[in-house]
């Protein structure tokens, strides 16, 4: 009955309205303020529409490498990228941000910190808990147990991290005052007026933070979005929230 009414409209020079393009997005859990912002802009400009996945990286690369249909995927770790550019599914790659590691906290009071192996992060604590994503699966995680051995600290506060799914998990924590400090990236807390930053890692503590994004999908909705990555309009917005854009 539908095909029978729309075979009538056309017959009588009805145009019929154009079916949106769909594309399906899974990005990095600390993207999510800067990539909603894009992908509204996106939406506005083109009429299609973006569905996004956030979580940690390590998840959605396994669920891509598992056969989730995907059509853009953006890593917080060239890793977890590495692992799914093997099934032979990327049809395109760059490197589109960089980030920085920071120590939050959620007493708008807390005075700034200085990195050094002599830091008493115990003592900092006061007894709570060392907010950080999960440190073998999530790469804010990975980065910042990297930046804490850097330093000579990790084994003395290790007993003290209460560890989350992904680095937005990691930052309610802090925000919501269960825990007193966190690591995070900079975009991060950009993001959340209740933390502020105390420290940032120096680069050289840790590996590069790297958000690499690669298209999974030849369909006109992923090649369009991909670029739009690349926009003047997205620079603008990821510039805004704490990220770095690599040329």
């Amino acid at each position: 009955m539908i095909r029978i009414f729309a075979l009538i409209l056309l017959s009588l020079g009805f145009a019929l309205p154009a079916r949106a393009g769909e594309v399906t997005v899974f990005a990095a859990a600390s993207m999510k303020t800067a990539l909603d912002e894009v992908a509204r802009g996106w939406e506005a400009q083109t009429g299609n529409l973006a569905h996004i996945s956030y979580a940690g990286s390590g998840a959605l690369a396994r669920q891509i490498t598992a056969g989730a249909p995907v059509d853009i995927f953006i890593s917080a770790n060239p890793g977890w990228m590495e692992s799914v550019t093997k099934t032979g599914k990327v049809k395109a790659r760059e490197d589109l941000l960089a980030n920085h590691l920071v120590l939050i906290a959620h007493d708008p009071e807390a005075a700034p910190v200085t990195l050094s192996e002599g830091l008493d992060l115990k003592a900092l604590l006061k007894g709570g808990k060392l907010a950080m994503a999960l440190v073998d699966a999530v790469p804010a995680g990975q980065y910042g147990k990297a930046a804490l051995e850097h330093f000579g600290l990790w084994d003395g506060i290790k007993g003290d991290v209460a560890q989350a799914d992904n680095v937005r998990a990691t930052l309610m924590m802090v925000a919501l005052g269960a825990a007193p400090y966190g690591i995070t990236y900079d975009s991060d807390a950009v993001a959340e007026p209740r933390v502020h930053v105390v420290a940032t890692f120096p680069d050289d503590s840790h590996p590069p933070i790297r958000y690499p994004a690669a298209r999974l999908s030849d369909s006109d909705a992923a090649r369009s979005f991909y670029a739009a990555l690349r926009s003047p309009e997205a620079a603008r917005v990821f510039t805004a929230q704490g990220f770095q854009v690599l040329k």
